[in-house]
């Protein structure tokens, strides 16, 4: 019965929300609603719980002293600091919650996404390495696309020459055809792979083949 009836109910709600969409009808539409509206309820206590294994978590590291421990502290304490500015004091514009935002997490997503900017430069770099021919056109086409995209930085190099003019002129026009045909086209080939592999890992929830979200591994399972 604990895995009959959460499959059960699965494949009842994913059936009847698949054939409401391609069916489209009043009462369909506003029971979908509703099991809509049910599910920013259950959202809401997945949040409880989430925050709940949270300091669970970051708690039983700071007891058993584990690496890197004092890092949960500061964890604990920021959320903690944080939920009782926000609860006591609101969280509107002049509020200590808002300052704390502004000057304290804004800086530190800022610097953050600055330090991604070096990682990503150093994987482009082993990325563009001409290893093989596929490697070599995704150089060249990086290569036009980053020229392309400062012609004024072309021309105050290279002057009135040929080749300057050339590519201050022309290369933005190759650029935004790589831009606009082959990068486009690869897209929406990535994008087709993902709804393919959406759809695949859906029917298989629905049909009961794959479970790791009844907290069990996929396949077949015990039925206990």
């Amino acid at each position: 019965m604990k895995l009959h009836v959460p499959l059960a109910i699965t494949f009842l709600v994913g059936l009847f929300m698949v054939v409401q969409f391609f069916v489209p009808h009043q009462s369909g539409a506003e029971a979908a609603s509703s099991l809509m509206a049910w599910t920013r309820i259950v959202a809401a206590f997945a949040l409880v719980l989430g925050l709940g294994s949270l300091l669970r978590t970051h708690t039983e590291k700071i007891r058993r002293r584990r690496p890197d421990w004092p890092y949960s502290v500061v964890t604990l304490v920021s959320f903690l600091a944080m939920g009782i500015m926000g609860l006591f004091w609101g969280h509107g514009s002049g509020t200590t919650f808002n300052w704390a935002f502004l000057n304290i997490i804004v800086p530190l997503d800022a610097t953050m996404f600055s330090l991604l900017a070096f990682f990503i430069a150093s994987a482009a770099f082993r990325t563009f390495r001409a290893r093989s021919t596929e490697a070599t056109l995704l150089l060249t086409a990086a290569i036009i696309v980053m020229l392309g995209r400062v012609p004024s930085s072309i021309s105050a190099v290279l002057g009135d020459s040929a080749a300057g003019t050339w590519l201050t002129f022309h290369m933005p026009d190759v650029s935004e055809w790589i831009m606009n045909f082959p990068t486009v086209a690869g897209r929406r080939g990535i994008i087709f792979g993902i709804t393919l592999g959406a759809i695949a890992t859906s029917l298989r929830i629905l049909l009961g083949i794959e479970r790791s979200h009844l907290g069990g591994g996929s396949g077949g399972g015990s039925d206990e």
